[in-house]
C-alpha cells in the first residue's frame, strides 16, 4: 500500500507504444512493457510506488495531466516528439504543481536540430533533465524524485 508521498506516475507519450520496433540504435531493444517492468523494480527498491500511463493522443496525455495531482507526488514526463513542440502539455504540466524529471531515452541534444528543444526547460516543477541514459535515465529520474519527496 503506498503511502501518502510515494506515489510517482510515469507518463509515456507519443509513439512511445512503438518501443521495440523503433530504431534500436536510438532507443534500445526493450518493448515499452519491459521498461515499465524495470522502473517498476527501480521504484520498487527506492519504496516508490510507480503507476503508467501511455498515449498516442496530445489531448489525453494533458487531461491525464490535469487529473495528476489527485494520482500521484510526483511525475516522470517522456513526451516523445511532443516535448518539441506542445505548449499545452507544458502548461498542463506546469498547472500540476508536483516535482516532475524529464527523461528521454536517447540524447536529444545530438540528435536532429528540431529535437534538440524542450518546451519544458525552465519550468519551476522540474526537477531535472534527464537525456541519453536509456533505461537507466529513468532510475536516476527516480532517484531524484526520492530525494525530493524524503523517501
Amino acid at each position: 500500500m503506498p503511502t501518502t508521498r510515494n506515489r510517482v506516475e510515469v507518463m509515456h507519450g507519443v509513439n512511445l507504444d512503438m518501443l521495440g520496433r523503433r530504431d534500436k540504435d536510438i532507443y534500445g531493444d526493450f518493448t515499452l512493457a519491459e521498461l515499465e517492468f524495470q522502473i517498476k523494480r527501480f521504484a520498487r527498491d527506492l519504496d516508490l510506488e510507480a503507476a503508467f500511463f501511455q498515449t498516442n493522443s496530445e489531448g489525453e496525455f494533458v487531461e491525464h495531466l490535469h487529473r495528476l495531482p489527485e494520482r500521484a507526488d510526483a511525475a516522470i514526463i517522456n513526451a516523445g516528439a511532443w516535448t518539441h513542440y506542445s505548449w499545452a502539455i507544458r502548461d498542463a504540466l506546469d498547472l500540476t504543481g508536483i516535482p516532475a524529471v524529464e527523461v528521454h531515452i536517447s540524447d536529444i541534444s545530438k540528435r536532429e536540430k528540431w529535437r534538440r528543444q524542450s518546451v519544458f526547460e525552465g519550468l519551476d516543477v522540474l526537477i531535472s533533465q534527464i537525456y541519453g541514459k536509456g533505461q537507466d535515465g529513468y532510475k536516476e529520474a527516480l532517484e531524484l524524485i526520492a530525494k525530493r519527496l524524503g523517501v
